[in-house]
C-alpha cells in the first residue's frame, strides 16, 4: 500500500500495534494476535511475571513473529520508569520500551513532566524509547528532539473507548513530527482507528477495545481492516469538507 512504518530504522509492515492487558485467557490473546496481523506487541512489566518462562501472556507471544515491547504502566514517576525499564532490558533482552508515567491511578493520565524526566534518563542509558504522553503539541516536540523514537499522544483517557477526543492537538503533532506519531489509549472502536489513520497517525495502539469486546478475534480482525482503510484513505486525500452542498454532477454544459 505504500512505505512500511519505520521506528528506529526498524521495519513493520502492520500499522496497528496491540496491548495484552484485560484478555480472558492466554489462548484468546494468541488468537487474537494472529487475527490482527500486528508485529508489535506491548507488555505491562509489573503486571506479569516476566522472569517466569511459563507466564501466560509471555507464552501467548510468539517473539519470531512479534516484537515485544515492553511498557513502564504503573510508573508514578521517572526514576520508577527507568528502574522497571532496566529489568525488563536484563531479562527480556531488549532495549526498546513504551514509557509509561501516570501517578493518577483513577485518571491514568501521562505526567508530562515526569515523563520527560523519564524520556531523557532512558535515553543517555542508551534505551529505544516510545513515550505515551498528552496530546501535547510542545511536549511531542521535545520528547522528538530528545531523541525518542516515537510520539505517542492519548486520544481519550486509557480504556474510556471515547474515540479520538484530541483531535486538534494531534493534527498539530502530526504536521509538526519527524518521527511516528502513534495515538494511544481511547480507541474503542474500529471507526475510531480508521479515522485516527485518516487525519494521519502512522499507527495506532489498541488494547481495551479488542480484550473486551464479545468477539476479541474478530474485533482485532476489525480494527486491522480498519487501520488499512483509515491510511489509504489518508494517502488518497480526503476532500475538504464545506458547509454548503455541493453538486456531484456539474450543470454546464447539460441541455434542458
Amino acid at each position: 500500500m505504500d512505505n512500511p512504518l519505520v521506528i528506529a530504522n526498524r521495519e513493520f509492515s502492520s500499522r496497528l500495534l496491540i496491548g495484552t492487558g484485560k484478555f480472558a485467557s492466554s489462548e484468546i490473546l494468541k488468537s487474537t494476535l494472529e487475527s490482527s496481523g500486528a508485529e508489535i506487541v506491548t507488555v505491562a512489566v509489573r503486571r506479569v511475571d516476566i522472569t517466569n518462562k511459563e507466564e501466560p501472556i509471555l507464552k501467548a507471544i510468539d517473539r519470531k513473529k512479534y516484537f515485544l515491547l515492553p511498557n513502564t504502566s504503573g510508573a508514578k514517576d521517572a526514576k520508577e520508569a527507568l528502574k522497571v525499564a532496566q529489568i525488563a532490558r536484563e531479562i527480556l533482552e531488549t532495549d526498546w520500551v513504551k514509557l509509561e508515567v501516570t501517578p493518577d491511578p483513577r485518571s491514568l493520565l501521562p505526567d508530562p513532566v515526569e515523563t520527560f524526566l523519564a524520556a531523557k534518563m532512558m535515553i543517555e542509558d542508551g534505551f529505544t524509547v516510545l513515550p505515551y504522553m498528552p496530546a501535547d503539541p510542545v511536549l511531542a516536540k521535545k520528547l522528538e528532539d530528545l531523541g525518542c523514537a516515537t510520539v505517542m499522544p492519548l486520544g481519550s483517557p486509557i480504556g474510556s473507548n471515547r474515540g479520538i477526543r484530541t483531535e486538534d492537538a494531534i493534527r498539530i503533532i502530526i504536521e509538526n513530527s519527524n518521527v511516528p506519531v502513534v495515538v494511544d489509549a481511547g480507541i474503542g472502536a474500529p471507526s475510531h482507528a480508521a479515522y485516527a489513520m485518516e487525519i494521519g497517525a502512522d499507527a495506532v495502539l489498541v488494547n481495551t477495545c479488542i480484550a473486551t469486546a464479545k468477539d476479541p478475534v474478530l474485533m482485532a480482525e476489525a480494527i486491522k481492516e480498519a487501520v488499512i482503510a483509515g491510511r489509504k484513505g489518508f494517502l488518497s486525500g480526503i476532500p475538504s469538507r464545506s458547509v454548503y452542498a455541493r453538486a456531484s454532477s456539474p450543470l454546464k454544459g447539460q441541455i434542458f
